[in-house]
């Protein structure tokens, strides 16, 4: 597959010479009209980038739709997920060949007295009606009309009448909540616009609580509704005004408590709410006065109702420790906190789940996500037992906690792996007893010994081990020839997990080497591998990424000149920065949602999100050591006069988080300033947010666009 003899010219904006000025530095920035998303010039000319990028890669078509039958070929497009029950129901999804979207159901449980046949599920059939199956909510109904769909928060009341959705219809993730009456199927007249994530109700079912964000987008209320009311009239019980910490909340196991928090990545707040009490306001538990970054689950013991608190007080990669309501009353230092979990340093403590007998601990241990399991009989005591963690047959595996119902003898985990599609399985709490209840399907005879996952280790210019992993088809060596895509992200301690995926299939047999960058700024190897990647050590993320480049060149995975670079929003960032550093390392890179113009951004607080971006990056507004060093790595700032390869920036217009202006403006100084003769595009979604456009078969088709602009790049089109 060749590129044209000839291509067209790519659009220029006019430029618009504009001046940011800070601690006496001056950047003149040509392209920053491109902001304002009203104009019709703006519009026009991302218009005619979609079309120049069309008519770019119009010769990968072909490969497009060859990647996206191969993904649904591959994929049970008429499946459904396995019932999980609450209260007296059992919930599940279906899809079906052809839909876009889940359709949401349930089916009523049973109660014979006998747990374990009561908590096994339902065997419900894909693509055949279960007796007594109700439709809570349609997805492609729901969508019909919209150019994107969106779920933000699914609740149900604890009688099982009453159901709360939000949805968005933009990609804004501005959600509009509403309520169906689930005996009658019809909506309630409440409706409330421009929520956030997240939606639960009280216990007595006649209040919904949901969370409301600022003119930033940040998080900043929590409001409860009471059904039947007029929403204007909806009550604040919490606001937050720090423009540098995020507001959420989470209801504990047993439903009767809101745990309101607030923080950023370094310390945090909570607040309690009693649910079962309509006048009651919420309750200081820990400052973030403290400053101590933490997460909560109240338990109940003999003697009352305390907290497991997980939390980084003097332990770096967290501890858990159990401590009583009453000693939040008290001053910090004379408070009594008895240790659950201790501090290791090759172990991160990621959070805790309760059930009305268990403890599930989530840590993360040789960078891998795992679960351990402990009772609450003793817990805090001498007798306290010994942590149990389910074992698995592979290295490189994902291991988490799905669901655990507080009343459920079970806990429903998930595992999948680089080779393994995800599994289900539900985990006897008495014995530590595995059910598998599904795998999902891969149709079309795929064999997981047709391929080989591994870990290897390469070396930053600092003496830094960097975890590398390595995914291809079995027959392929290490000699020198193969084309090759180097994936990363690092930033805000998320780590690049072994994960299953149909569509990576679709390079792998193309004899193209898979690879993840677990550089630094992510969080496989613990805290301190995030703290080494953030604000001043920022560029530890950029060069662990072209160490691990060079690495596979140099043990032979990849030939030099068929390597190519992906990543997305933050990874995207580090995409900019990479092409800055090295743009000879790369044939092709792809940069979705990529936060390019990060400086501008973030100097800018309102905005969204930019506040609370300053706990990531530093605050370039305050501090001029932070301002020069984000100008010294920012991808927009630094475009210098190279041979840059070709380039995809892949956004969406409605993109509340990365703003489609980044890369708009990245493009054209790209254009402007390489000294060579590769196309650089821009592909931008009209009716998207961040994660691309909505429906799965919408999600395919952004999938083998981007797969096939690598491939082709890299010569690597033809199966092998």
């Amino acid at each position: 597959m060749s590129e044209p003899a000839s291509l067209p010219q790519p659009p220029v904006a006019k430029k618009v010479p504009t001046e940011r000025r800070h601690h006496g530095d001056v950047f003149v920035d040509d392209y920053e009209w491109l902001r304002d998303k009203e104009n019709p010039e703006v519009i026009a000319h991302l218009q005619a980038e979609n079309a120049y990028t069309e008519a770019v890669t119009a010769h990968q078509q072909q490969l497009r739709e060859a990647i996206f039958n191969e993904i649904k070929e591959r994929t049970e497009e008429t499946d459904l997920s396995v019932p999980a029950r609450k209260r007296g129901w059992w919930y599940f999804t279906r899809t079906a060949e052809g839909q876009q979207y889940p359709i949401h159901c349930r089916v009523a449980a049973r109660d014979t007295g006998d747990a374990t046949a009561d908590w096994t599920p339902p065997v419900v059939e894909p693509g055949k009606p279960f007796a007594g199956e109700q439709v809570l909510l349609d997805g492609n109904a729901e969508a019909e009309g919209h150019p994107f769909f969106s779920i933000g928060g699914m609740a149900v009341t604890e009688d099982g009448n009453l159901l709360a959705y939000a949805a968005d219809y933009a990609g804004d993730e501005r959600f509009v909540l509403r309520f169906k009456d689930l005996a009658t199927g019809e909506l309630r007249p409440d409706t409330i616009e421009g929520v956030f994530y997240g939606v639960a109700f009280s216990p007595d079912g006649t209040r919904a609580y949901y969370t409301v964000v600022d003119e930033t987008w940040r998080p900043h209320q929590i409001k409860s509704h009471t059904l039947g009311t007029d929403p204007a009239a909806d009550t604040v019980l919490f606001q937050e005004d720090d423009p540098g910490m995020w507001t959420g909340f989470d209801l504990s196991p047993d439903r009767t408590e809101l745990l309101i928090s607030v923080g950023n990545s370094e310390y945090s707040e909570t607040h309690t709410l009693d649910l079962t009490d309509a006048a009651a306001r919420p309750r200081l538990l820990l400052s973030r006065e403290a400053r101590i970054l933490h997460g909560m689950d109240p338990v109940i013991l003999p003697g009352g109702r305390a907290y497991l608190v997980t939390h980084n007080r003097e332990a770096v990669n967290n501890m858990v420790s159990l401590v009583r309501t009453e000693e939040f009353a008290k001053p910090l230092a004379a408070q009594e906190w008895t240790t659950v979990v201790a501090h290791r340093e090759d172990v991160k403590v990621e959070g805790t789940a309760v059930t009305s007998t268990h403890v599930v601990v989530s840590v993360r241990k040789d960078t891998t996500e795992r679960v351990q399991v402990l009772p609450l009989a003793g817990l805090g005591t001498p007798e306290q037992a010994e942590p149990v963690e389910p074992v698995f047959g592979e290295e490189l595996y994902t291991c988490a906690l799905a669901n655990a119902e507080f009343d459920s003898p079970l806990v429903r985990l998930t595992y999948t792996s680089y080779l393994v599609p995800p599994r289900v399985y539900d985990y006897a709490l008495a014995d530590g007893a595995l059910t598998l209840r599904k795998e999902t399907p891969v149709k079309g005879g795929y064999d997981p010994s047709d391929y080989v996952a591994e870990r290897d280790w390469a070396t930053a210019s600092d003496g830094t081990g960097i975890p590398v992993s390595i995914v291809r088809r079995r027959g392929v060596m290490a000699d020198g020839t193969n084309p090759a895509l180097v994936y990363g992200y690092g930033s805000y301690e998320i780590s690049m997990d072994p994960g299953f995926s149909i569509a990576r299939l679709s390079l792998l047999d193309r004899g193209v080497v898979f690879v993840v960058a677990h550089v630094r700024g992510g969080g496989e190897l613990g805290r301190r591998w995030y703290d080494d990647g953030k604000k001043l050590a920022k560029k530890n993320s950029f060069t662990d990424f072209i160490a691990v480049t060079e690495h596979i060149v140099a043990t032979g995975w990849a030939d030099p000149k068929r390597v190519a670079a992906m990543g997305g929003s933050a990874g995207g960032l580090l995409m900019g920065a990479v092409l800055n550093l090295a743009p000879q390392l790369y044939a092709a890179v792809v940069a979705q949602v990529p936060f390019v113009d990060a400086l501008t951004s973030i100097l800018d607080p309102d905005l969204p999100l930019s506040a609370l971006e300053w706990e990531e990056w530093g605050n370039p507004i305050q501090d001029p050591e932070v301002y020069s060093y984000m100008k010294s790595y920012s991808p927009y700032d630094n475009v210098v006069a190279a041979p840059y390869p070709k380039v995809a920036a892949v956004t969406s217009f409605n993109d509340t988080r990365v703003l489609y202006v980044e890369p708009a403006k990245w493009v054209q100084r790209l254009r402007e300033m390489t000294t060579g003769s590769a196309p650089i595009v821009m592909k931008i979604e009209m009716d998207a947010g961040h994660g691309g456009a909505s429906g799965r078969y919408e999600a395919w088709k952004d999938r083998a666009w981007d797969y096939a602009f690598v491939l082709d790049a890299l010569g690597a089109a033809d199966r092998v």
